[in-house]
């Protein structure tokens, strides 16, 4: 009796495991991945790109165990509490370390963007002016390297459940040139993920550093 009552639970219980893993949708399915660190890099940053507010802010995120740490530049103490804020509100952030400084943004970058936005109608041919101007009346947020390191992350983000999962890649941008550190699961991977920066509103070039790991 005793063994014929612990087969029928057994048999229950992988029923109903079978029951709900055919049933979890892809949002479901993405709950398990929102806890790996290398996913919530790329959402907190994913958060970043259209927010007016960090106009001028070049922020590195970092994640261990689901502790994010925020470090870097804001232009402001309200651009600074958005910022903690969206990183906060992300599934799987146990807690967020708060290391940013509130700093005026990069002279170089604005100066050259107000000097670009002078200079437009007689190089309205360009094709980086096009991107630029067009990137940045989608966003509202002006065109730096904390948007553009930003908006990688965003956009690798969508490809997180594909050829970029498992990916540990950290963004550097300088002037608009690109340098991917870090590693990937494979060649196709590390194609994507250059090709994906290179394409990306007001790169100039990128630096690819990235390795394939070797998985055992």
């Amino acid at each position: 009796m005793s063994y014929l009552s612990r087969s029928v639970a057994t048999l229950v219980l992988t029923v109903l495991i079978a029951l709900v893993l055919g049933h979890l949708t892809p949002a479901q399915a993405g709950q398990v991945t929102a806890v790996k660190d290398g996913w919530l890099v790329m959402k907190v940053h994913s958060e970043f790109v259209n927010e007016d507010v960090l106009s001028g802010s070049n922020i590195d995120v970092d994640v261990k165990g689901g502790v994010v740490t925020l470090q870097g530049t804001v232009p402001s103490a309200a651009a600074r509490a958005r910022a903690l804020e969206l990183a906060k509100k992300n599934d799987g952030v146990k807690s967020v370390v708060d290391q940013l400084k509130i700093a005026p943004a990069h002279g170089t970058n604005m100066e050259g963007k107000m000097e670009h936005a002078g200079e437009k109608a007689e190089r309205a041919g360009e094709k980086a002016a096009d991107k630029t101007a067009s990137a940045t009346k989608k966003t509202g947020r002006a065109i730096d390297d904390g948007w553009i390191k930003s908006k990688i992350y965003a956009q690798y983000l969508a490809d997180w459940n594909t050829v970029l999962n498992d990916s540990d890649i950290d963004v550097d941008v300088d002037h608009g040139v690109v340098v991917l550190n870090g590693t990937v699961k494979s060649m196709e991977a590390k194609t994507k993920a250059v090709s994906i920066a290179k394409a990306t509103d007001g790169v100039k070039s990128v630096r690819d550093n990235l390795k394939v790991a070797t998985t055992h």
